[in-house]
């Protein structure tokens, strides 16, 4: 497979978004059933897309968008954020999400710590993030532990949590 991670452009965001929420709402009812409410609501993305050092990238695959990230790059700490990270749904489990991640870390070499967070009940995003990706659980943010300078909402926990999540570069 040979994926391009490509900046996206504004014709590519209607499709980015959509795909991002249709992926992460599978996700969510995968495990709770269906649900009328948004798992991953377009204001959240719009506030992720527009902080500050935010980039936005699509993969591509033979001219079709398969996934795509968000990361937040701070140039001055290189303590950067992995905010998004998605694969399109039916296009799961072929190395799209690692073939995404990889593109990443090589297009921020820089990189000092790579951060992230998933809901508690991702096992598939757990073991991804963890035995795939090389990151650590650093914290498990849930209704009877909550550091204030985390986040304050939670993107379709479920109800049961968001673990923390970094991965600390070589260099």
């Amino acid at each position: 497979m040979k994926l391009s991670l490509v900046p996206i452009t504004d014709l590519d965001l209607e499709s980015f978004k959509k795909d991002m929420q249709e992926a992460f709402q599978n996700g969510f009812e995968e495990v709770f059933g269906k649900t009328a409410e948004r798992i991953l609501p377009e204001k959240d993305i719009d506030e992720s897309l527009n902080t500050k050092g935010s980039v936005a990238y699509k993969a591509v695959v033979d001219g079709e968008m398969v996934g795509g990230a968000v990361v937040v790059i701070d140039e001055e700490t290189q303590h950067n954020h992995l905010h998004f990270l998605y694969v399109k749904t039916g296009i799961q489990t072929r190395g799209v999400g690692y073939a995404i991640w990889k593109e990443i870390e090589q297009r921020y070499p820089e990189t000092r710590v790579w951060e992230t967070c998933t809901p508690y009940f991702e096992k598939r995003n757990i073991h991804f993030y963890v035995n795939k990706c090389g990151f650590h659980i650093t914290e498990f943010i849930n209704a009877h532990y909550h550091d204030p300078n985390s986040l304050d909402e939670f993107i379709g926990d479920g109800g049961e949590g968001m673990f923390t999540l970094q991965k600390r570069m070589e260099g």
